[in-house]
């Protein structure tokens, strides 16, 4: 697995500077910010797509800090009932699309949007339970009116372009926030649909990350890096549902934190094993939203928990334990002439 970072992390920094201070942390990824909600900051597709100097400039500053993209980040609502924020997101994200067929990359990040509750509607609305039926008329019109045919039409495109993995962040005000709810939307869609893995919003719905791995093993298509931590007298009082915003930090049940501020490593590496065994083998891109420490601490405190934590890619001809096992067994049945 590579060591990764979201350059919105750094987003005060012009591009190089950026990608050479990423490079002199040992990062071997960037995961960049295409727009809306993440800002364009280092990336603005719909410029790179209008000036081939520019983007010869954006890829060679990658080149020159040997960096690799890791994936291009869209974090806006594409299905919203605000007509003008979803022809702003689906911009965004079909640009983001072009931009990743001209550079060679398969992989976009974004999340799966979420509607009204009817056509006239003026604001998004997750619905979460079925009873009072209204809320499950509205969750069914949401699915089969709004999502699945905006996604069938979004994955094709996409398709057409050379992009075959859009990795949803599971996230809840979104209609992909668990599992079951990505796969729903993969299984109408097709395979292009997978999971940008982010923990974090995963922990607070009390969901265990060794069985959510499992759950979506085979389209794990990116990851972010992030932690939460709890305050559990703040939990046994109220939940961990709150509307208490990010700067009000005290009175919520769960804050974002730089990885190993929230869990210990014990933890994290249970991870990164369940990880490996389900055959992910991509990026561990750090997303520096801590409550704690600034920027430039929390993505430095992360990279050095993260170069103990992850199972890094082995070096061309170096023989694991298993490999070596094999080597052993077939010498010695060659030896004695014995048939496996």
């Amino acid at each position: 697995m590579k060591l990764g970072l979201y350059a919105n992390g750094r987003k005060e920094l012009p591009l190089g500077e950026m990608l050479a201070y990423a490079h002199g942390l040992g990062i071997q990824m960037i995961e960049i910010a295409c727009g809306e909600e993440s800002g364009v900051a280092h990336c603005d597709p719909k410029q790179l797509l209008a000036d081939d100097s520019a983007l010869a400039e954006f890829q060679e500053a990658f080149r020159r800090n040997d960096l690799e993209i890791s994936a291009l980040s869209c974090h806006g609502n594409p299905i919203s009932p605000n007509k003008d924020t979803a022809r702003l997101s689906d911009e965004c994200m079909r640009n983001a699309v072009l931009l990743a067929e001209k550079i060679g990359l398969d992989t976009i990040c974004c999340f799966s949007g979420c509607p009204g509750d009817h056509e006239g509607a003026k604001y998004s609305n997750w619905i979460t339970v079925n009873w009072p039926m209204d809320y499950a008329e509205v969750y069914r019109w949401q699915w089969e009116e709004v999502l699945i045919p905006y996604w069938k039409d979004f994955a094709s495109f996409a398709r057409l372009h050379g992009v075959t993995r859009i990795a949803l962040e599971l996230h809840p005000g979104q209609m992909c926030y668990n599992p079951q709810t990505v796969k729903r939307l993969r299984r109408a869609v097709g395979d292009e649909i997978g999971v940008n893995l982010d923990f974090s919003h995963l922990l607070w719905q009390r969901m265990d990350p060794v069985t959510v791995i499992e759950e979506i093993k085979g389209f794990i298509y990116h990851m972010h890096a992030k932690d939460i931590g709890f305050q559990e007298q703040e939990i046994k009082a109220n939940g961990y549902i709150t509307t208490d915003f990010f700067d009000d930090r005290l009175s919520r049940p769960w804050n974002f934190r730089t990885v190993g501020y929230g869990h210990d490593m014990f933890f994290w590496k249970n991870i990164f094993a369940a990880l490996n065994r389900a055959g992910y083998d991509y990026v561990a891109s750090i997303e520096m939203e801590c409550e704690l420490m600034d920027k430039q601490q929390g993505i430095e405190k992360a990279v050095a928990f993260l170069k103990d934590a992850l199972i890094f890619d082995e070096k061309e001809g170096s023989i694991n334990w298993i490999k070596g096992v094999k080597e052993s067994k077939g010498k010695l049945y060659e030896k004695y002439g014995i048939q496996e």
